[in-house]
């Protein structure tokens, strides 16, 4: 599964880059392709590119606040989740993800 998404939390520091680095990582694990852009402080890192996004089976948005560019994402499934939901449980989330794909 292709998967894209956009972390960002309420300072845009600690919780932002937790939440990209587990969601990746448990992706990863269970063999699928992801790229996180993050949103903050910093402004937007690791842009998403429309290709990317075009690519994606599925979008996650782990977000505490209002995330910019939400309207690349309006031909795709979106799941919403607060960053300390993929904190807390990353891998629970890539098996919802999963089910989703599969129209469970």
């Amino acid at each position: 599964m292709k998967i894209v998404g956009i972390a960002a939390c309420t300072a845009g520091i600690a919780h932002t880059y937790i939440a990209k680095e587990k969601l990746t990582q448990a992706a990863l694990e269970r063999g699928h392709e992801i790229h996180i852009e993050t949103q903050g402080l910093a402004g937007r890192q690791d842009t998403l590119e429309q290709k990317e996004i075009d690519a994606a089976d599925i979008v996650v948005i782990a977000a505490d606040i209002k995330i910019n560019g939400r309207d690349r994402f309006k031909a795709k499934k979106v799941v919403e989740v607060p960053t300390s939901l993929v904190v807390k449980s990353p891998n629970k989330l890539i098996a919802k993800l999963e089910e989703i794909k599969k129209g469970v």
